[in-house]
């Protein structure tokens, strides 16, 4: 068994770190950190390191998952025909000893807080970038907008406020409430079907809602309110918010958005359709 007072100090504060130390080594490390100043600033570079790595890891765990990947999975089919049996091959049993196991524990443990501590003194820059990253004015809407499509996908029997066989009631109600006068596109061909209209508030102001279903039990969501952005303002941008996709534009004055599922593919091209159908 290794001797842990042979291992490099930088091994020895790792195992103390993650509480691997029997009583008689914790006390002889912290001793050594009260008095040695070098080891104590090693310390404490170690242990901002690896909170800050886990810090991190939690917020990759918590970002979606990328829209192709999420796209891939829904589109594979499953095999048409069982697959054949493998042959049976031997099966090969490795059994490390005590000592090659402590080894491998602590090269792993080196590495996992020197990645945390080389994480830690970029962590200004990372800060930059992400401040740059903050949404433009204008984008506030689309939170609303979507927590209404989570709302809505959860009551499939309440979807619409005025159902879509009163459609001239749809078009006035919503034209004087949101200010914008529109047509209510046909999707039939695409696959989604008009079931009705709702007007809700986004960022403090009237959306109008006109709201789709698919044989599968989807539910899109063509929304609409008067704006004030420029006229360059990037149109058709799709982004995805968990499972919700949206696509984004604008035109004479109102902003758009097509919000369905994130998982369907058709939803860029469904967005341009329904710009000329509006």
């Amino acid at each position: 068994m290794l001797d842990f007072k042979k291992l490099p100090l930088d091994a020895q504060l790792t195992a103390l770190l993650d509480g691997e130390t029997t009583p008689e080594q914790k006390q002889e490390l912290e001793e050594r950190l009260a008095a040695d100043e070098g080891a104590r600033r090693l310390y404490d570079k170690m242990r901002n390191g690896a909170d800050f790595g886990r810090h991190r890891l939690d917020d990759v765990l918590k970002e979606p998952v990328p829209l192709a990947l999420v796209r891939s999975i829904k589109s594979v089919q499953p095999p048409k025909a069982p697959l054949a049996p493998r042959s049976a091959r031997p099966s090969l049993k490795l059994a490390p000893t005590g000592r090659q196991s402590l080894a491998a524990a602590i090269i792993l443990l080196i590495a996992g807080c020197a990645i945390g501590y080389f994480a830690a003194n970029s962590r200004n820059n990372t800060s930059t970038q992400q401040v740059t990253e903050t949404p433009g004015a204008g984008s506030e809407w689309l939170t609303d907008v979507v927590a209404y499509q989570r709302l809505i996908s959860r009551q499939p029997r309440h979807l619409v406020e005025v159902p879509a066989f009163q459609a001239e009631e749809i078009s006035s109600w919503l034209t004087s409430t949101v200010g914008v006068a529109f047509r209510i596109p046909d999707l039939v061909a695409s696959g989604w079907t008009f079931q009705g209209a709702r007007v809700v508030l986004g960022d403090g102001r009237p959306v109008g809602q006109l709201i789709y279903t698919s044989s599968d039990g989807d539910i899109a969501t063509i929304c609409f309110r008067k704006d004030s952005q420029p006229d360059d303002t990037e149109d058709f941008r799709e982004t995805i918010h968990d499972e919700i996709g949206l696509v984004t534009w604008h035109n004479a004055g109102t902003s758009y958005v097509l919000v369905g599922p994130s998982s369907e593919a058709s939803l860029s091209q469904l967005a341009m359709q329904i710009a000329t159908a509006l």
